[in-house]
């Protein structure tokens, strides 16, 4: 059967859950399929547990090494659990977050290099990679002001990084996007909420093979 994976990625504050939901909300009544959403890190009851490790304020003395392990870790039970089951049977999955994401936080914020953490991430998921990305680009300063407002004093422990930190991952991003141009496709995110939400439709629109979509 034929499936589907597509990911969802940007900095902190780029508004990628609340786009995610909107674009399924859109996007589904259109497929032919079953459809699953997940998210990183977690999507499954183990990963879940290691999401809490990861994101945890008080969990100060934990090594960038650690940091990226424990996300590869969570990554390949998802795989495991959620998302491999989910393609063999012929759906189309929609994530928030996936490797991408390490190679920008942990390859390039946390300094180990986007090769070596891209290393471990293809023995987590045996190399499987989403058939399209969705990057929701956003300044790290402007990301981070939204969560400001949002939800001040809830931030988790990366989102709780200085500024430098968000710029590096800013700027790994878009090494990786350059990297993979057919793959990630790139939406501003400064848009208003519901065009954001449109131009997102329209690239899964017509990147999803056409017996995927209802005529």
């Amino acid at each position: 059967m034929k499936s589907y994976f597509i990911s969802f990625e940007g900095p902190d504050g780029s508004g990628k859950s609340t786009v995610l939901k909107q674009v399924v909300e859109q996007i589904s009544p259109r497929l032919k399929t079953q459809y699953l959403v997940t998210r990183e890190p977690g999507g499954s009851k183990i990963a879940e547990k290691i999401r809490q490790l990861i994101l945890d304020p008080v969990n100060e003395e934990m090594s960038a090494k650690t940091e990226a392990l424990l996300y590869a870790a969570a990554r390949s039970q998802h795989m495991f659990e959620t998302v491999i089951p989910a393609l063999k049977a012929g759906k189309v999955v929609f994530s928030d977050r996936f490797v991408d994401s390490s190679l920008a936080y942990q390859g390039a914020g946390r300094n180990l290099g986007i090769a070596a953490v891209k290393q471990i991430n293809d023995f987590a998921t045996s190399k499987i990679e989403p058939d399209l990305t969705i990057f929701l680009d956003i300044k790290p300063q402007i990301g981070l002001a939204r969560i400001a407002q949002e939800r001040a004093g809830q931030e988790d422990r990366l989102e709780q990084e200085q500024l430098l930190f968000h710029q590096k991952v800013y700027e790994g991003y878009h090494e990786v996007n350059a990297a993979y141009p057919d793959r990630i496709k790139i939406v501003d995110a400064n848009k208003a909420l519901n065009l954001v939400v449109a131009d997102c439709v329209k690239i899964i629109a017509n990147h999803l093979p056409a017996d995927l979509l209802k005529d």
